[in-house]
């Protein structure tokens, strides 16, 4: 059991049938009243972003969400497949699970896989990838001072913003958790 008072970020617990981690969370203490924590909580399986206030002495059962490094193999028109590096059993992921968490993975590649008492409800990527580019137009010669950009395809098929200097051959390094570049490899 946790109480509202011991919520920090990342904190998983059950509530009403669901599963919510903590965003972001505010101990508040006006000046007339009793104190209460302001949360901004994400449900784990649906994905959806709701806001609630919790007493301090609230308690709720912690949820254990289990994190397992499998290395993306293949996707067959909707299911993604991963492989277990342990076992190396074959583990189908459909696409709904899978959502657009795969956009800057490619085949190979380890990511984590998120579940909640056995049933997968999400991918966790890398942190930081290498992917080269598959099209990009050239930048203009001198049109640096602006920190200008343009956009590019990389290899896995999704579409970022790049700096003019970048060509085509190049391999660059993004984060995947905002989509943006981070610098050339």
């Amino acid at each position: 059991m946790i109480s509202a008072g011991e919520f920090r970020n990342g904190v998983t617990f059950e509530q009403d049938g669901n599963v919510f981690q903590v965003v972001e969370f505010q101990h508040v203490k006006p000046g007339k009243g009793a104190a209460f924590v302001r949360t901004k909580l994400k449900n784990v399986i649906t994905g959806a972003v709701v806001e609630k206030t919790f007493r301090p002495t609230e308690k709720m059962p912690k949820a254990h969400i289990e994190r397992k490094d499998m290395e993306y193999s293949y996707n067959d028109g909707d299911l993604y497949y991963f492989m277990d590096q342990e076992t190396f059993d074959m583990i189908p992921i459909g696409k709904e699970q899978v959502g657009d968490a795969l956009k800057f993975v490619k085949e190979n590649m380890v990511c984590k896989i998120l579940s909640y008492k056995g049933s997968v409800f999400g991918i966790e990527p890398p942190t930081f990838v290498e992917l080269a580019i598959a099209e990009t137009e050239p930048g203009f010669k001198g049109d640096t001072a602006t920190g200008a950009t343009k956009p590019a395809t990389l290899e896995t098929g999704a579409v970022i913003q790049v700096p003019l200097f970048v060509d085509g051959s190049d391999i660059i390094r993004v984060d995947t958790r905002t989509g943006e570049y981070m610098e050339r490899v």
